[in-house]
Formats: structure tokens, C-alpha cells, sequence
């Protein structure tokens, strides 16, 4: 029984035992001596009203109200001209600061706002935007969002979570409200890694090499164009061990640039199975093992050289072809053209090998090359052959963007071709960095899928007091925040497989999260360490939401009038009245017989006992 009907029928009963009672004592009364008909019909009907207005004390009539618009103030709000609407009421969020209009009504959150103004039907946001506390608030009703201007700084960062030490990786990103300038990443030692000067739309990208593992925290500085830094972001890097390669190089000879790649694998924390060939059946490096299906299934990658490559016999060719189905990946460096059947048998790969054109000379460019770099920052490398690939996909470009090196799939497997001949000069030249990168692409790429998988963990931070998600965690992981304290993650049920959950940093800093067996650091950056960024996502939300409320609402009829309860306490007035009226009307004589008083006896004379 809802709530309604149940007082509906306790206040009906009330009034009937009332009027069966006071009917009941006017009939033990003699005739003569009950209350006139107008006294007891008045009483009755003052029972009556009094219960009905009792009832609208408890639920008094709804009121009508037109649908308006609400016009919400928040963050920066004193910067945005024309705020109000006409007609509309406006509320002021706790974030609006004390720079308001004197109407202006303040809530400590949107829902609040609405709960007290249900009719609204529009909303306008005014300055920075609204926070994660209050845009579910804000679904379904029309909205119009008047923006403060964004600040300048730094408003879009994209970077990695995670690398693998001496692999390359790049940070992108967008300057607004800047015009010229450019942008620095530093590593913890505060050096300057890379440089780019800002296109026309703000844009920039860096690129740096991760070195040892462990958490890294870099540094991007935005300067203007004379050099004065306007604004700087962490950029934390979690640097992680990369997977320990088993290799086996085959090389017809020894050369320099089979030393420093030697060197390069060894450093990379390869298991490291070189054997050069130095002619007449001698061979130089570890003791020989066969090369049968057995020791082939256990490697990663197979590295040969075209002398190499072109002494494999038919028996040895069939198991790297089946090992090559199961998996093996194979690197053919091709630091010569090799014979008629050296090529066909490569054609059969999906590759064609050619002569290069008289000037073999190339420069590397593209992601190994900064925007800010010289023409000449790289040395200039040499290319034994031309290689393309049908449906193969590049390995390595040069400064133009031409692919220099292809791969393709072969089985489960996969084989690529590189046709660098020294490559060492970057490190002759001081750049082992990219030397690194282009042998730990290649290597990354070309090796045996490993069955071990990376953490699914996912996380999507915000500064301190609002939403964080972390997705890929399971109910019952924590959060330890850097003063030690601890908040236990309870996954979404809605999230779905994602399986993500919501947290609120207290404070800004590094913490820790614990799922399982699994633990890691991330960051939580104050949000005065980056006001551009932290403008930028509130603002880019908030039209997120103002556009998708314009999708919900564009099929909508027109807004109808909606209802509120209106106020008790006229009903509670009117109830008091008369319930006061009818404490006076049974203690007075009006309506009593003579010889009556109110008590409905007679007045007796007797003289007192003595």
C-alpha cells in the first residue's frame, strides 16, 4: 500500500470513531439537556475539515510551473560576458569562487540545483565547465555551454604509460593560445632530450629512447619564442625489462657492422648465439650446435647475412621453412645482392631483391629525426640492395619516408629484410641511440610472439578531489595514496568485461596500486602544475555533453509544463486555525441549552460542607 492511501484511510477512521463517539455520549444525554443540532453538525464538519487539511499538510496539492532555464556558474565564470538568461534563475557551484552576482543562489552541486528547480528544462553552463560530480546531473535536459577562455599552456599531451628499456617512443601533443614557440622534453637530470618548434595549429611531437628500467619522470616545458618558459607538465614513464631474445647470428664473415650489433644484442640482455664463418670450415663463436628442428623451435629470431643465407642447403632450407611456420622469426640482412638463386628463393618470400642506383647513400628520417634536427644530424648509411615487398609492410624509411626494409608473415612467423650495410656509423657518429632503436624495432618485430601477456590495466587520471578510472582491475584492489593511506577499488558492475572503477585522490603525488599480485606507481599531478590541461579537459568534456544533450533533445516534442509539491505551511495555518476554533467552540456555551455549561451538566447551587 503506498504510502497515500495509507494515511487517507488512517485519517477516515479517525473521523469516524470522532463522529461515533461524540454521537454515542450526545444520546446518553437526556433530551432535555443535549446541544442543539447547529452545535453538533458544526463539530462534525470541523472534524471533517480538519483531517482533509491535515492531508494536505502531508501532501499538499502539486503547482504548475513553465519549463526555464537554469544558468549554472562554475570555475572562471567571471570571465564569460553576457551570463544570464532572460527569465532564468542562477545558481552558483562551489567552484564559482566569490566573484558572483548578488542573485546568484549557491549549491554545493548541480543535482541540488535541480532538485530545487525541477521545471528547468535548459541549462546554461557558464565558464570553465562542469565536473564529474555533476554531469550526470546535467544528462537529458538541453544545454548551452558558454566557455572561458582557454588559458595558454600546454592543452593535449598524448604519451605511452609503459616502454621497454632502449626502445624509442614518442610524446605528441597541442599548445593552445600560443603563437610560435616551441616545446622541450627533459629527462630527470633536467637535460633537454628533444626539441620542437609549434606548427601553425599549436602542434608538436618529441621522440627519446627509454634507458634503464624503472619509473622515469620527464618533464615537457613549453617556451615562447623567446625562450621564457608559459608552461611545463610530468610526464611519468614506466620503464620495463625488455623480454630476454634468444638469437642466433649466422654470418659468412666478420665485419663492423656484425661487432656493434653483437655489442647492441648484449647490452639488450639477449641470449646471444653468434658463429662466423671465416672460410675453409673454420668457424669463430659459441660451440656449434645442429641446426635441426629441435634447436630452431627453441630460438626467437634467426639473424643471416646473404652469405649466409645463400649457404643453407635444401635440408636446412625445409626445417627453417617449417620452424618459420611454427613461429621462428628470421632477419636477413642483405649487405649484398646475393646470386640468381639467392634472390628467386627470396622472391619466394614475397620479396625482390635488386642492385641499388649508383648513389647507395641514404639519410634515416622520419620518427628517428626530430622536427627541430639539422638536415645533417645523422649520418649518411649505406644500403647494399633495393629491397620491395608486395604486400609487405616497411621495416625502416628513410628521410623521405621511402621504406628501405619490408616484412611479411610466413605461417606463424615472420620474415624481414633489412639492407643496411653500417649502420654502426650512428655509433661512431654518438647517436647509439638510434642505432638501438633501429636493430630493436627490427628485433621486436621479427621475434616469436611470446605467450606472456601484457598487465590489461588501464588507467585514466585526474587530479586530486575528482574522478580517476583505473579499468582491468578486479573488486578489491587498493589505492595507497603517498601518506600511506588506503582506498579499496569497487568495480562497476555496468563496466562490463572492462571491468573499471572509480577512485578520488585526496592528494596529488605518486601512488600505488595494488591488484593482486600486481603493483604499480602512477601519478597524480596537482592541478596547479597544469591549469592548461586540466582547462582543456573540463572544457572538452563539457561539450562532449553539451553535444550529446542536443542529439537527445533535437527529436523531442516541445517542453510541456511540469509540477512540484507546493508549500505546506498555508495548509498547516489553516489547520491550526481551526483546530484552535474547535477548542474554542467545545469550551464555550454557543449552541448549549439553558441550564447547560460546557461540560453538557447542570450548574448546581449547593451551599459547600461544612
Amino acid at each position: 500500500m503506498s504510502p497515500l492511501l495509507l494515511v487517507i484511510g488512517i485519517l477516515a477512521l479517525a473521523v469516524l470513531l470522532g463522529s461515533i463517539r461524540a454521537l454515542w455520549v450526545q444520546t446518553r444525554l437526556p433530551v432535555a439537556s443535549r446541544p442543539r443540532s447547529l452545535r453538533t453538525t458544526v463539530l462534525l464538519l470541523a472534524q471533517i475539515a480538519s483531517a482533509a487539511l491535515l492531508y494536505f499538510v502531508l501532501f499538499p496539492p502539486p503547482v504548475l510551473h513553465e519549463p526555464g532555464t537554469l544558468v549554472v556558474l562554475t570555475e572562471r565564470a567571471d570571465e564569460v560576458a553576457a551570463q544570464g538568461a532572460v527569465g532564468g534563475r542562477t545558481v552558483a557551484l562551489p567552484e564559482a569562487g566569490t566573484g558572483i552576482p548578488a542573485d546568484a543562489e549557491r549549491f554545493p552541486d548541480l543535482a541540488s540545483a535541480l532538485r530545487t528547480y525541477p521545471a528547468t528544462e535548459r541549462l546554461r553552463i557558464v565558464g570553465a565547465g562542469l565536473l564529474a560530480r555533476d554531469r550526470e546531473a546535467a544528462r537529458g535536459r538541453e544545454i548551452d555551454f558558454r566557455e572561458a577562455p582557454q588559458p595558454p599552456g600546454l592543452a593535449e599531451i598524448h604519451s605511452p604509460q609503459r616502454v621497454a628499456a632502449g626502445r624509442r617512443f614518442a610524446v605528441s601533443g597541442r599548445a593552445a593560445v600560443l603563437t610560435g614557440g616551441s616545446v622541450e622534453l627533459r629527462d630527470p637530470a633536467d637535460r633537454p632530450v628533444d626539441r620542437s618548434e609549434l606548427d601553425d595549429d599549436g602542434q608538436f611531437t618529441l621522440h627519446a629512447t627509454a634507458r634503464s628500467a624503472g619509473l622515469t619522470l620527464y618533464r615537457l616545458v613549453l617556451l615562447d619564442t623567446k625562450g621564457n618558459a608559459i608552461d611545463e607538465a610530468p610526464l611519468p614513464l614506466d620503464v620495463t625489462l625488455p623480454r630476454a631474445l634468444k638469437v642466433l647470428i649466422l654470418a659468412g664473415g666478420p665485419s663492423p657492422e656484425l661487432k656493434y650489433l653483437r655489442r647492441w644484442a648484449l647490452d639488450a640482455g639477449a641470449e646471444l648465439d653468434t658463429r662466423i664463418n671465416l672460410g675453409a670450415g673454420t668457424q669463430v663463436g659459441t660451440a656449434p650446435s645442429r641446426f635441426d628442428a629441435a634447436t630452431l623451435d627453441q630460438l626467437d629470431l634467426l639473424v643471416l647475412d646473404h652469405r649466409s643465407w645463400g649457404a643453407l642447403n635444401r635440408d636446412q632450407r625445409e626445417l627453417l621453412t617449417a620452424a618459420l611456420d611454427h613461429g621462428l622469426g628470421l632477419l636477413l640482412r642483405m649487405t649484398g645482392p646475393g646470386d640468381a638463386a639467392d634472390r628467386q628463393r627470396l622472391a619466394g618470400l614475397g620479396f625482390d631483391v635488386a642492385r641499388t642506383n649508383p648513389d647507395p647513400e641514404i639519410r634515416l628520417g622520419g620518427g628517428l629525426v626530430g622536427p627541430g634536427d639539422a638536415a645533417d644530424a645523422l649520418p649518411t648509411l649505406t644500403r647494399g640492395v633495393r629491397v620491395t615487398g608486395a604486400g609487405g609492410i616497411p621495416l625502416l624509411a628513410d628521410g623521405a619516408g621511402e621504406p628501405l626494409g619490408f616484412w611479411v608473415a610466413h605461417g606463424r612467423g615472420r620474415v624481414g629484410v633489412s639492407p643496411l650495410v653500417d649502420s654502426y656509423r650512428l655509433v661512431m657518429a654518438g647517436r647509439q641511440d638510434i642505432h638501438g632503436e633501429i636493430w630493436s624495432s627490427a628485433f621486436t618485430t621479427l621475434a616469436r610472439a611470446s605467450g606472456e601477456t601484457t598487465s590489461p590495466i588501464t588507467l585514466d587520471l585526474a587530479e586530486p578531489y575528482q574522478r580517476s578510472v583505473i579499468c582491468g582491475v578486479g573488486d578489491g584492489g587498493q589505492v595507497i595514496s603517498p601518506v600511506g593511506e588506503s582506498v579499496t577499488l569497487h568495480v562497476d558492475p555496468d563496466s562490463g568485461a572492462a571491468a573499471c572503477a572509480g577512485f578520488w585522490a585526496s592528494a596529488a603525488g605518486w601512488h600505488e596500486l595494488r591488484d593482486g599480485e600486481h603493483t604499480q606507481l602512477f601519478l597524480i599531478p596537482a592541478v596547479e602544475q597544469t591549469p592548461a590541461l586540466a582547462a582543456h579537459a573540463l572544457r572538452e568534456s563539457t561539450r562532449i555533453l553539451a553535444a550529446g544533450s542536443s542529439l537527445d533533445t533535437s527529436g523531442t516534442s516541445a517542453p510541456h509544463p511540469s509540477s512540484q509539491p507546493g508549500r505546506r505551511w498555508p495548509w498547516f495555518v489553516a489547520w491550526l486555525a481551526l483546530a484552535g476554533a474547535c477548542w474554542w467552540v467545545e469550551r464555550s456555551r454557543w449552541g448549549l441549552r439553558r441550564g447547560q455549561n460546557n461540560g453538557e451538566t447542570e450548574v448546581r447551587d449547593d451551599p459547600p460542607m461544612p
